[in-house]
């Protein structure tokens, strides 16, 4: 009996191990910063830890005063973007299953999207349109998968983006009213369609909890300004 509560804990300490490299109690003690892109003066430590719930393993980020709890999805949850058909030439799935996600090339709709290395997303800026997502999920009331594995929240705090590695956090600005976030980025987006092709242009789709904290879920748009808060 023993020897059998010592292999489960084995086994579960391995399965924490590699789903959190860092470890359960693990303090991320460097500070994060919005990069030399953004204003200097506003600094934040990035805490992480996790709890077990329910059978399922709980990652807790805290950002400032913004807290991101993640959990992983099952594999059997569907995508959020279904048009994803491969993620570092494997299905994505199983690119998950791998944790062969961050900057692994990907398909969509037979177009290959490369992401930025780690050093090149530290320094990334860019103003454009932002989008939002998650309605229809929270409308079916049906769990769903992002491209890195984690279940997708309409009402959190978190975003997809073609380009930048996943995950990590960044600094959403409206311009139109001054009002900033952080946000997780999670997940692949917008991509255009047979129905919008200009979706493709927006620079980041942002989840419906994260619209309306920056207050642009009714109107549906908005000017934007992104930055990466990256580790020193």
């Amino acid at each position: 009996m023993r020897f059998l509560k010592t292999a489960a804990i084995f086994l579960f300490l391995s399965f924490i191990a590699a789903v959190f490299p860092g470890g359960c109690k693990t303090v991320v003690k460097a500070p994060y910063e919005v990069t030399k892109t953004a204003v200097k003066a506003s600094v934040w430590t990035v805490k992480t830890g996790c709890e077990v719930a329910a059978g399922t393993t709980k990652a807790v980020y805290k950002v400032g005063k913004f807290t991101f709890r993640v959990v992983m999805a099952p594999l059997s949850w569907p995508l959020t973007h279904k048009e994803i058909e491969s993620i570092g030439g494997l299905p994505p799935k199983e690119a998950i299953r791998l944790g062969k996600v961050k900057t692994s090339p990907y398909v969509v709709d037979g177009r290959t999207y490369r992401p930025m290395g780690l050093n090149d997303a530290r320094d990334y800026s860019q103003t454009g349109l932002a989008s939002w997502y998650g309605y229809e999920t929270l409308r079916q009331n049906r769990g769903a998968m992002t491209a890195d594995g984690e279940v997708f929240d309409p009402r959190g705090l978190t975003a997809a983006h073609k380009y930048l590695p996943l995950p990590c956090f960044v600094k959403v600005t409206n311009l139109e009213n001054g009002r900033s976030i952080i946000v997780r980025v999670n997940d692949r987006g917008p991509f255009p369609s047979g129905l919008n092709p200009s979706a493709g242009k927006r620079i980041i789709d942002l989840s419906m909890g994260a619209a309306e904290k920056l207050g642009f879920h009714r109107k549906g748009l908005a000017m934007v300004r992104v930055q990466t808060v990256a580790s020193q």
